[in-house]
């Protein structure tokens, strides 16, 4: 066995599992950890940031958009209290991030004798906003707790994890086994229930597919079951790209609310199935049939008719055959879907200008295999129902943790993991002033994120609201904002401003060309319309 400090014998670990890229900021704590990975010069990609909140964001961006572990490392206390809200979007949206923070002396926790960076019980904090935390008290245990880390983040639903070790513990010498990569059978299938709703499939007159970002992995079977059964596929922010929306199935958000009101039979794969539940409304003539690797989440709104609990694709690939077997001749909805495809984005143009005039310029200038990271803005509501988006984990949201700020540094991560790719993040002016101190990082990394930066001055939604329901009465939501493009120019990028969508163009098609990290700053002289009436909709059945 090799003798290792407990810093390079989490290093060592990590790299055993795939880790190649760590995302984060040194300091005293994790002094001995940077330098085990100084000393590391192969396969590990070392990205710090200008803050931990940036660090931690960068992992999810990164876990996000492969579906891989991303991972981060900061000091304990006040660093790792800065990345809690990147936990808890990764938490939010199910996404496997790592993350590995210092600890004070080991004979110190717990002891409240105010050592540099403690707080009471690190750990117990922790363990409330991660799927799985620990800590790690001798070199020799880094392996064990490593392996136990990721099987928690590749196994039943991906959420983030936390390891932490004392700094005396990173430094201390032992000799350490390193563990090969553990392999994870899955649970077999409730074969009765793959039966059943093959049967309902099979038999339904109107299928619907709702998917979310439990679906990203099975893009191909979800097509295949859909072109089957003539099922229109609807998603909202996270289910976005799990099929090509070009594809006449593929249908948006509004689209779906629209096709329940007339559905008998709805698969549910991979999503919380929230708005449709809550809000679009059930009745005795709607049979729901649910995938999810979470028991918990099958019946945690309604009970549905079927639930399998089961990776999607391992479901999807046991479900197709008996579906294939039992289904009615269906005769091709190409047509009609093709229509309401059309009829919803002639709405879109009409209603939500110049949100849709916006969007549609960066998707015909974003390559097709290009990333788009949205934001907590007018543009970004607008994206999850009007930007096309054609594959698998190519749209980049916070989910419901509707994060403000975090889209420029997840959109970094996002470049990280991709480097040959385009990368477009939208923000508000208010929400990109959160990280825009990673603009440094961007241009020290030759990270090529093009930032188009929305500026209306405000936090534009919340002064919409105080205006609609609060009389008029503003407060706290008008905005004070540096020049943008100058201070893009101070850190080292390429900066522009424009005021139209037509502007926008060849200002966006250049910024692609160059590979190198620019913003765009698109100053907004008069307010949006609201984006809301197409995702809050009325019940289109009884509740």
């Amino acid at each position: 066995m090799p003798s290792l400090t407990g810093a390079e014998s989490i290093l060592k670990s990590l790299q055993q599992n795939g880790v190649d890229t760590i995302f984060g900021l040194p300091g005293g704590q994790l002094d001995h950890l940077f330098d085990a990975i100084y000393k590391t010069k192969e396969n590990l990609n070392l990205i710090h940031s200008r803050h931990e909140q940036g660090a931690a964001y960068m992992a999810f961006g990164y876990a996000r958009s492969t579906g891989r572990v991303g991972t981060y490392t900061v000091v304990p206390g006040p660093g790792l209290l800065n990345t809690t809200a990147a936990l808890s979007t990764a938490y939010a949206c199910n996404t496997p991030v790592l993350c590995v923070t210092g600890q004070i002396p080991s004979d110190g926790i717990g002891t409240g004798r105010g050592y540099l960076h403690e707080i009471p019980d690190q750990l117990g904090l922790i363990q409330k906003l991660t799927k799985w935390a620990a800590r790690i008290d001798h070199p020799s245990q880094a392996p064990v707790r490593i392996r136990e880390a990721f099987k928690q983040l590749q196994t039943g639903r991906p959420r983030p994890v936390e390891l932490e070790m004392p700094m005396d513990v990173m430094g201390q010498q032992s000799e350490v086994s390193i563990l090969p990569p553990e392999s994870y059978a899955e649970s077999d299938l409730h074969l009765e229930h793959i039966e059943q709703a093959a049967k309902l499939l099979a038999k339904a007159k109107k299928p619907l597919l709702v998917v979310g970002g439990g679906a990203q992995g099975a893009n191909l079977e979800i097509l295949q079951m859909a072109e089957l059964l003539q099922a229109p596929v609807t998603f909202f922010r996270s289910g976005k790209g799990v099929i090509d929306e070009r594809h006449y199935l593929s249908q948006c958000f509004p689209a779906g609310h629209r096709l329940w009101k007339e559905v008998d039979v709805v698969l549910a794969i991979g999503t919380r199935l929230k708005y449709q539940q809550m809000y679009w409304g059930l009745d005795e003539n709607i049979k729901i049939l649910r995938i999810d690797i979470d028991p918990t989440e099958i019946n945690r709104i309604s009970h549905p008719e079927v639930g399998i609990v089961a990776e999607a694709r391992t479901a999807l690939k046991a479900l197709l055959p008996k579906v294939e077997r039992y289904n009615l001749r269906r005769t091709s909805r190409k047509q009609e879907l093709i229509e309401l495809k059309a009829e919803f984005y002639s709405a879109f143009e009409k209603e939500i200008s110049p949100q849709m005039a916006y969007l549609r310029v960066i998707r015909e200038e974003l390559p097709e295999d290009g990333y788009f990271v949205d934001e907590v803005t007018q543009v970004g509501f607008a994206s999850w129902y009007a930007f096309p988006t054609y594959y698998p984990r190519h749209f980049i949201s916070a989910g419901y943790q509707g994060t403000l700020g975090y889209g420029y540094a997840t959109a970094l991560g996002v470049q990280a993991a991709h480097p040959g790719k385009k990368v477009v993040s939208i923000s508000g002016d208010g929400g990109f002033l959160f990280n825009m101190q990673e603009l440094a990082t961007a241009v020290q990394y030759g990270l090529g994120v093009v930032v188009i930066v929305f500026n209306d001055n405000k936090f534009g939604n919340v002064q919409r609201q105080q205006k609609e329901w609060f009389g008029g009465r503003i407060i706290a939501s008008d905005l004070h904002n540096p020049d943008f493009v100058k201070l893009a120019k101070s850190f080292g990028l390429s900066g522009q401003r424009v005021r139209t969508p037509d502007k926008l163009r060849p200002v966006l098609r250049r910024a692609l060309a160059d590979s190198a990290p620019a913003l765009i700053e698109v100053e907004l002289t008069q307010d949006m319309p609201t984006p809301w009436p197409f995702i809050l909709k009325p019940y289109a059945r009884p509740a």
